[in-house]
């Protein structure tokens, strides 16, 4: 690259060089003693050298198209500018001879016509044919130079306006330090071409004004001025004042009133600065005979107006200083009072920087000069950022030194004014080494950032205090809405803390598009609400196929299908399934397997109303599998033993199992655990997968009826034919005893200890076996007390050594 732009210097240096063979050759002509040969080399050169000039042009116009280096583009800009110095020296040196040639063939004179009789000799006509045809040539090159040149002043400046859109996105391109000459050399050599520019808007802008204020039309130029400066002065402070009545008089006393007022502050100051200069745009541009770059200037001042307006607005609202009380942030009246200049001063200095902006845009200045700009509007946002967070500081400092409490500032706040502090020195760190691009994007970002935040901010606690405020029963909306529908306050208070999470998500949404794809200066409100129709019209999501637009349905969707799956769950709950022959084990099976399949069914069509497209989807289930592998196999194991049991019913609701240990009545059987109920009331939560994978004990599977066992252990001298009498008849006296089948007494053993009896009777259910057991025992042992007959005693072996002797013997014997 730089090989190439080095030959093609040398080209036009070599076409330079000829350009006092030219002009040499001009003069001789005009003096009528230019030899043959002479004219035969300024044509021939003329001929040879306007090809290669295009030649050039051409390739620099290919190499601009591909090239994003700065000091590449500054060189072929050079180029371009020699490319044309040199094709206005080949054509003005042509301009003679063409001149020379119209006087010969005046000298001439003109064809005869062939009915007027008059002949001339074929010499005459004969070199009047080759006269024309030199003049035919030479006028040929002529316009060829100066299409050369025209194009080649119309690619410098192309060449300039891409490097000047370099300098908003090229952020590491070094430009020059503030403290170097460089940087400051606009203000002191004004380059030729940008002070021609610069008159001749100038002159547009003058001729602008005098024809707004000619006779006829000065009468309604001085109303607009009028109307704007009366909208900008008292049309605020009238506005401003009605809606805080507004709020005072008309609105239910509340939070809303602060937030009300506070956003009512923001929208006059917008209001009455976007009409002001909106009026002004009609005073001054309102004839026909305005010239387009005048209008297109005009519209951008406008525009910048917007937020100019934003920034003077938020941060009037956000300080408060006329109404302290009513300030919405939390902030001392006296750091409040000192931040109060800085709003409309930032706002100003926004405005005349991106005013000074426009105009290079509008006029096409030189790089030096946008540049100079730039650095100025970063170096001023950079101090202004910085001397707001050493204000504020200071004061605080001010109030704690002279015993006074400051406002107890938050986490957010300190953080806010953190950034603020450091991007500030960023950008005066950044225009320090050279780079003002840098400087520049942060300095925008910060105050793009600030007026979304503070936009965010207000929209925010108006749109919360609104709802909670619209839906409190305390409120006559409130009590009309809950009479209406006949609800109940909790619910009205749901539904205001939903709608308020729904808007601010919205509004966040907004926030998020505005700060990805609106950058302070390069993009207008109506550019933004575009942008944001446009995410919100499908262009957001085109990975996925989703279609914002279509999130509407999508939600219905969902709302309208939870609620038809409930419905249905309460019928089959409440009024089909009992009125059938299931057990209520099976009833709650099949409930739960149902809410479990609606869900699934619901989530599916909700998001096929959405617009999602499966195949879209791969990447999601191939993440899926990943993390099934890893982190989500016990889930997807537990899910699948859930859905097992929902369907094979090995264990149900109301069944007493027993597992691991553990014993209670199954009270729910959910997606992923299942809830056991003990005897205390407490609650186990076991996984399903235990369920399925380990031995449970199911008492009420196979039958209803519980069995109580009890075995006793007599000594061997006892009567068994009495003591198996008192058993039966203790158990036949009971009433929780089942008569069928019969209680009995069974001999089960004989051990050295005495005779082992077991009673066994039947109870209705298993969970009366414990209470039974209690009180057979309890009158057991209290009859066989009665008669005389005890239970017998563990055998106790003692074992002594005496003398060297081991000697065993039975405590129990004497």
């Amino acid at each position: 690259m730089a090989k190439w732009l080095r030959l093609m210097r040398a080209s036009l240096l070599a076409l330079l060089a000829l350009a006092p063979l030219y002009l040499h050759a001009a003069d001789d002509g005009d003096a009528s003693t230019a030899t043959a040969e002479d004219e035969t080399a300024v044509k021939v050169n003329a001929a040879v050298e306007l090809p290669k000039m295009q030649k050039i042009l051409d390739k620099i116009k290919g190499q601009v198209s591909d090239e994003t280096n700065d000091a590449q583009l500054s060189q072929l800009n050079d180029m371009a500018l020699e490319l044309s110095g040199n094709a206005d020296t080949l054509g003005q040196a042509l301009i003679p001879q063409s001149q020379q040639l119209i006087s010969q063939l005046a000298v001439l004179g003109p064809a005869p016509k062939p009915d007027s009789g008059v002949k001339e000799t074929p010499e005459v006509t004969r070199k009047r044919a080759a006269l024309e045809n030199q003049k035919q040539k030479l006028d040929d090159q002529i316009k060829q130079a100066e299409a050369i040149k025209s194009g080649s002043l119309n690619l410098s400046a192309q060449i300039v306006n891409l490097r000047r859109d370099n300098l908003k996105t090229q952020l590491a391109l070094n430009s020059g330090s503030i403290f170097g000459s460089r940087f400051w050399s606009p203000l002191f050599n004004v380059q030729q071409l940008d002070g021609e520019k610069l008159a001749s808007f100038r002159d547009e802008l003058v001729d602008t004004a005098a024809l707004a204020w000619e006779p006829g039309w000065r009468a309604g130029t001085l109303l607009w001025l009028v109307a704007a400066v009366l909208l900008a002065t008292l049309g605020r402070r009238y506005g401003e004042e009605f809606l805080a009545w507004v709020s005072i008089h008309q609105l239910p006393e509340g939070r809303l009133r602060r937030s009300f007022l506070a956003a009512a502050i923001a929208l006059t100051t917008l209001v009455a600065v976007v009409m002001a200069f909106s009026f002004l745009d009609q005073a001054l541009t309102r004839r026909a005979e305005v010239s387009d770059d005048v209008h297109d200037f005009v519209d951008r001042l406008v525009q910048l107006s917007v937020f100019c307006g934003l920034i003077a607005g938020l941060g009037r609202a956000f300080l408060s200083t006329r109404r302290p009380s009513w300030r919405l942030p939390a902030i001392s009246n006296e750091v409040a009072m000192a931040l109060k200049p800085f709003p409309p001063l930032t706002a100003t200095l926004v405005f005349i920087f991106q005013t000074v902006e426009a105009l290079n845009s509008s006029v096409g200045t030189s790089v030096g000069t946008t540049i100079l700009a730039n650095g100025l509007t970063a170096l001023l946002v950079g101090a202004t950022a910085l001397s707001i967070s050493f204000r504020s500081s200071r004061v605080r400092r001010r109030l704690v030194q002279e015993g006074q409490t400051p406002e107890a500032k938050s986490t957010l706040v300190g953080l806010i004014q953190m950034a603020i502090t450091l991007a500030g020195l960023a950008i005066l760190l950044s225009l320090a080494v050279g780079y003002v691009t840098l400087a520049r994007f942060l300095s925008y970002e910060l105050v793009w950032l600030g007026i979304v935040c503070g936009a965010f901010y207000f929209l925010s606690h108006l749109l919360s205090d609104g709802c909670e405020t619209l839906l409190s029963v305390n409120n006559p909306s409130g009590k009309r809405i809950q009479t209406s529908l006949n609800i109940d306050a909790r619910h009205l208070s749901q539904a205001a803390a939903l709608l308020s999470a729904l808007g601010k998500t919205i509004l966040l949404l907004f926030a998020a598009v505005a700060v990805l794809n609106g950058t302070f200066g390069t993009s207008t409100p109506i550019e933004l609400l575009q942008k944001a129709v446009e995410f919100w019209g499908g262009k957001g999501l085109e990975t996925l196929n989703i279609v914002p637009a279509h999130l509407v349905n999508a939600l219905l969707c969902l709302v309208i299908g939870i609620y038809v799956l409930r419905s249905v769950r309460r019928w089959l709950d409440n009024e089909f399934l009992p009125k059938t022959t299931m057990d209520t084990g099976m009833r709650v099976s099949l409930v739960t397997l149902f809410s479990n399949i609606g869900y699934v069914l619901v989530i599916l069509l909700t998001l096929s109303t959405m617009g999602v497209q499966w195949n879209k989807l791969a990447w999601i289930v191939s993440a899926l599998s990943v993390g099934i592998g890893f982190g989500l196999q016990e889930i997807v194991k537990n899910f699948i033993s859930g859905l097992i049991l929902l369907t094979e019913r090995p264990v149900k609701v109301g069944d007493l199992v027993s597992i691991s240990g553990i014993e209670g009545d199954i009270r729910r059987i959910n997606v992923r655990a299942t809830e056991i109920q003990l005897s205390d009331k407490s609650t186990v939560i076991v996984p399903n997968s235990q369920l399925i994978s380990q031995n449970v004990r199911n008492a009420t599977m196979g039958n209803a009826q519980g069995v109580v066992t009890i075995m006793l252990t007599f000594p061997l001298d006892i009567d068994p034919v009495q003591v198996r009498e008192i058993l039966l008849a203790v158990y036949n006296e009971n009433e929780r005893i089942l008569e069928t089948p019969e209680p009995s007494v069974s001999f089960k053993d004989l051990t050295p200890q005495g005779i082992v009896l077991s009673v066994t009777g039947n109870v209705a259910t298993q969970r009366q076996v414990g209470s039974a057991k209690s009180d057979l025992l309890f009158d057991m042992l209290t009859r066989l007390r009665k008669e005389g007959i005890v239970l017998s005693r563990p055998q106790t072996m003692i074992i002594e050594q005496k003398n060297g002797d081991v000697v065993v013997k039975n405590p129990q014997q004497p």
